[in-house]
C-alpha cells in the first residue's frame, strides 16, 4: 500500500443529526480531574454526568468499540499485468460460452505477478454493513476481505471513494454487528482523553490511550488537486495499519479515522493524524445518497494569517484567513469577496487557520449558501456566498448507484455528444474510474474504457449497463473503444461467482 512522507517521512496507517442509519451525537467530553488519592498518590479520575468522580477506567469505552473496528485485506491478485494490452488476454471458461467471438482476438503478453497483500483498518458506521475506512488502504486493490472481531470473515463491496479527504466507504453482508455512532467533532477539546482502535503490524484489536493534542492540521500529506486536510491530532500510539481505524472519546463514540502519523521512522514517533467525524459523516452521506462526494467551494487560494504575513502584506494583524487571490467567476467573486480581505467566520463558525475554512466549506455542498464574515481594511463586512463545484456550476451530480454497478468495481459515466460524435458512436458509456471488483480483478481494462456494446447489444448509457447485468448469470462480453487507442476492445469476466 502507498507511504507518504512529511518531515522526514510519513507513513499512512492509515446541519448535523440522523443520516442514512448513523446518528450524529452531540455531547460534550467528560472532564479529567487529577485528585490525591488516599494514600498520597496522584490519581486520574473523571467526572460523571452527574459530577460524581470516579477513577478513570478505559475498559468500558473499549467494551464497546472493539466489536466495530475491523481488520481489511487488500489483494492486488495480478490479473492486472503488464505489457501488450491492445487487447486482452481473455480467460478460457468464456471461449465457449461466446463461440465464435474469440475467434480473431490476439491473446496478451506478458507475465503475471504474484499477488500483493496489504492491510488497514475499518470502523462499522451501521447494522447494514457498511464500513468506513481510508482509501489508500483499499486503493488499487482487486479484492477486499474483512475480518470482525470475532474472526468472521466476509468479501467487501466499494461503494464509493473520495481520494481528497482519503476516504472510502466500502460493505459487507452480515448480521449482527455492532456499530459506532459518529460525534460532533466540533465539540472535541484539546487535551481530552481518546483510545486509538485497530489493528497495528496486523495485531488485531489494538488499543492505545492517548489525547487530542491539537486539531485543524495540516501536515500536507494529501497530493489531490481539492484535497481538505484538517485533522484531529494525538499522541495515542499510531502505526501502519491503523490505517482506517476507530479514534473515540471516552464514550465509545466515533470521533475520526485514524489516517496518519508523523515520523521519521516509519512507525509512531509521538503524532497521528485522524479525519474528524464531521467530515466522515458528509463524504458517507454523498456517497450514499449521490454516489459521489458533492464539494462545495468558494474558489480563492488562501493563507492563514499570522504577524508575518501581515508585515508582508502591509495590514494590522488580524487572526483569520487572507484571501491571496479570486477566481474568475468564482462563488466568491459573485458574492463581492475580494482579493485581501480576512475571512475570519462562515456562518458562526470562527476560521482562524486555513484548514478549519476548509474542513467547513468542505461540509457543504454545491448550492448551500452560506455567510462568510471577512475583515476588509479594519470593517467588518458579511457576504452570502452560494458555492459552486469545481466546474462553476451549483448543479449537484448524481450517479447511477445500483448494486450490480458496485459489484463491477467501478464509477461511470454517460459519454458527452461532442466525444461521442469525435470518435463517431452514438453513445456510450465511459469507465471513469476503477477500484476492487470484478472489472480490476477479472480483466485488465483501464480507466477511460469506453463501453459500446455488452454481449453484442449496444449501450448508450449508464441505464443500459445495469439493466443488462441485473440478474445476469454466467459470462458477460464488454466491447468497446479507447479514445486514445486504434481498434475495438474486448473483456470478459463472469456474474454470479
Amino acid at each position: 500500500m502507498r507511504v507518504y512522507f512529511f518531515a522526514a517521512l510519513i507513513a499512512l496507517m492509515v446541519s448535523f443529526g440522523a443520516i442514512g442509519g448513523y446518528l450524529l451525537v452531540k455531547e460534550k467530553p467528560v472532564t479529567i480531574q487529577q485528585v490525591q488519592g488516599t494514600e498520597g498518590k496522584n490519581v486520574l479520575y473523571t467526572a460523571d454526568k452527574e459530577g460524581n468522580l470516579k477513577p478513570l477506567d478505559f475498559t468500558v469505552t473499549v467494551d464497546k468499540v472493539l466489536d466495530a473496528v475491523v481488520n481489511i485485506k487488500s489483494t492486488q491478485s495480478g490479473a492486472r499485468y503488464g505489457g501488450q494490452e491492445e487487447y486482452r488476454q481473455l480467460p478460457d471458461p468464456f471461449k465457449d460460452f461466446f463461440g465464435d467471438m474469440f475467434k480473431d482476438l490476439p491473446r496478451g503478453e506478458g507475465s503475471r505477478p504474484q499477488p500483493m497483500y496489504g492491510t488497514g483498518s475499518g470502523v462499522i458506521i451501521n447494522d447494514q454493513g457498511y464500513i468506513v475506512t481510508n482509501n489508500h488502504v483499499i486503493a488499487n486493490a482487486d479484492e477486499i476481505e474483512v475480518t470482525l472481531h470475532d474472526n468472521g470473515t466476509y468479501k467487501a463491496t466499494v461503494i464509493g471513494t473520495d481520494p481528497t479527504t482519503d476516504l472510502a466507504l466500502i460493505q459487507i453482508k452480515a448480521d449482527n454487528l455492532n456499530p459506532l455512532a459518529l460525534v460532533n467533532s466540533d465539540d472535541v477539546q484539546i487535551g481530552e482523553w481518546v483510545l486509538a482502535v485497530g489493528n497495528p503490524f496486523s495485531l488485531t484489536s489494538t488499543v492505545t490511550a492517548g489525547i487530542v493534542s491539537a486539531k485543524g492540521r495540516n501536515i500536507n500529506i494529501n497530493r489531490e488537486k481539492f484535497a481538505v486536510e484538517s485533522f484531529i491530532q494525538t499522541d495515542a500510539a499510531i502505526n501502519p495499519g491503523n490505517s482506517g481505524g476507530a479514534l473515540v472519546n471516552l464514550d465509545g463514540n466515533l470521533i475520526g479515522i485514524n489516517t496518519a502519523i508523523a515520523s521519521r521512522t516509519g512507525t509512531y514517533n509521538g503524532y497521528g493524524f485522524a479525519v474528524p467525524s464531521n467530515i466522515v459523516s458528509k463524504v458517507v452521506e454523498d456517497l450514499l445518497k449521490y454516489g459521489s462526494v458533492q464539494r462545495g467551494m468558494l474558489g480563492v487560494s488562501i493563507r492563514t494569517m499570522d504577524g508575518n504575513l501581515a508585515k508582508e502584506k502591509g495590514v494590522d494583524f488580524t487572526k483569520g484567513v487572507w484571501v491571496e487571490n479570486i477566481g474568475e467567476d468564482s462563488a466568491a467573486e459573485k458574492a463581492g469577496i475580494e482579493k485581501g480581505d480576512i475571512i475570519i467566520k462562515v456562518d458562526e463558525n470562527e476560521t482562524l487557520t486555513s484548514p478549519r475554512l476548509q474542513e467547513i466549506i468542505a461540509r457543504h455542498r454545491p448550492g448551500d449558501k452560506v455567510m462568510v464574515t471577512v475583515n476588509r481594511d479594519g470593517t467588518m463586512k458579511e457576504f452570502d456566498v452560494v458555492l459552486e463545484n469545481a466546474k462553476g456550476s451549483t448543479e449537484i451530480v448524481k450517479k447511477e448507484k445500483k448494486e450490480v454497478l458496485n459489484l463491477l468495481g467501478a464509477d461511470f459515466e454517460n459519454l458527452g455528444k461532442e466525444e461521442a460524435k469525435k470518435l463517431n458512436l452514438d453513445g456510450g458509456v465511459k469507465v471513469t474510474h476503477l477500484y476492487a471488483g470484478k472489472l480490476r480483478k477479472e480483466t485488465q481494462m483501464q480507466e477511460g474504457f469506453i463501453i459500446t456494446h455488452i454481449d453484442g447489444k449496444k449501450v448508450v448509457d449508464i441505464k443500459d449497463v445495469a439493466k443488462a447485468l441485473e440478474n445476469k448469470e454466467g459470462g458477460v462480453m464488454l466491447e468497446g473503444v479507447y479514445e486514445d487507442r486504434p481498434g475495438k476492445h474486448y473483456y470478459a469476466f463472469g456474474m454470479g461467482s
